[in-house]
């Protein structure tokens, strides 16, 4: 692989941005002996370069980030100094979804010369109206998903609409409930007036059927040395300021709404969960299928973590995993590791981090590495 021309690979180090699961990552490498490196933005470097630093304290090893590359905005990452600063460290890069929100998925496609664990060219599908999404993907792979509803006007039961949040740039959604076409329309001009959406943004947003059941998201590994799918662990989403909203009585939710307030989902967290072991083989047929159609639609498909998003719920004789979403990069849960799905396999808790890193080091061992970097 041309990337990996000048490499050591008895020399490497893994590398990540400072955002997202920048910890999950670092941790995974050290405790496999590879020592990582952050690139932060100032302003956000304190969390890496110092109360996560390595170093010794009460005369033990502490600590996971080895090294922080400063820059003045996380686009940054992609620049000829920073890949030129990677590069002499033989440096492999894991991304996560702040990597391709902020740079951008051109420059990271075509201008960051650096070896990427995984497949680069497939972090886009996550994008919805990308050529061959993931909506595109599920569809390959015959999988549940809620039902769309392409205009307003065919809505005929509770639906969610997925449209961009003005306030928090291209990669956050302004979500909202509609039962009805008057519903979406009292809703939407509510958010126009208050500027939290756009009329393009409408224009552009998803509308699909709110599917009533308890959310799961399913955390796989995808290994192109074993050929196989791996379940690393599963959690759900904590939100603002849903979370929050929940937490009332319904008539101090009705009387909160009344005077204003407005549910926000903006991710704020994961917590670890299980889901019933009878539930596990139709994750995995799906995880399976999933795999198998970005193989077919996409070279080289999966490479290392992927997850898919969405929830269980009651069909007629049986419950159905209905998939909302998928993350094609590490999907940003480090709790995953305290279910028991990967210590069922492994005999140890295996973290997203460090599950990337027994990659690596397993690729480097059988003179592979060239398979799970792109």
């Amino acid at each position: 692989m041309k990337l990996l021309t000048g490499y050591d690979e008895k020399r490497l180090w893994v590398a990540t941005l400072g955002s997202h699961s920048a910890l999950d990552i670092c941790e995974g490498a050290k405790s496999e002996k590879l020592p990582t490196i952050v690139v932060c933005a100032k302003g956000r470097e304190r969390t890496y370069a110092v109360h996560y630093k390595s170093r010794e304290l009460l005369g033990k090893p502490a600590g996971c980030v080895d090294d922080v590359i400063m820059v003045e905005k996380m686009a940054q990452v992609v620049s000829p100094p920073v890949v030129t600063a990677l590069r002499k460290r033989h440096a492999i890069f894991v991304p996560h979804k702040s990597l391709t929100a902020y740079a951008g998925y051109d420059a990271v496609e075509k201008e960051f010369d650096v070896p990427l664990f995984g497949n680069r060219m497939l972090m886009r599908a996550e994008e919805r109206g990308a050529s061959k999404d993931q909506n595109y993907l599920f569809e390959k792979a015959g999988l549940r998903t809620p039902a769309k509803f392409k205009s307003p006007s065919q809505i005929d039961r509770v639906a969610i609409v997925k449209a961009i949040d003005e306030r928090r740039g291209y990669y956050e959604r302004a979500f909202f409930l509609a039962a009805s076409a008057k519903d979406y329309e009292k809703r939407a001009a509510e958010l126009l007036d208050k500027k939290i959406v756009s009329k393009a943004g409408l224009e552009s947003a998803v509308i699909e059927e709110f599917v009533m059941g308890g959310q799961v998201n399913f955390n796989f590994f995808s290994s192109p040395l074993t050929g196989e799918i791996e379940l690393l662990g599963t959690d759900f989403r904590r939100q603002t300021n849903i979370d929050g909203v929940l937490r009332l009585p319904a008539s101090e939710q009705a009387q909160w709404i009344s005077a204003g307030g407005r549910i926000s989902n903006v991710e704020m967290g994961h917590v670890a969960s299980t889901v019933r072991e009878s539930l596990l083989e139709p994750a995995f047929e799906a995880g399976e299928r999933f795999a198998d159609a970005c193989a077919r639609e996409y070279a080289l498909g999966i490479i290392g973590p992927f997850a898919l998003q969405g929830a269980i719920a009651q069909a007629e004789t049986k419950e159905e995993f209905v998939v909302f979403d998928a993350s094609l990069r590490v999907p940003g849960s480090p709790g995953t590791r305290f279910t028991p799905y990967s210590q069922a396999l492994w005999g140890t808790a295996v973290s997203v981090g460090k599950r990337i890193a027994m990659e690596i080091k397993e690729a480097v061992k059988q003179e592979r590495l060239g398979e799970v970097v792109t």
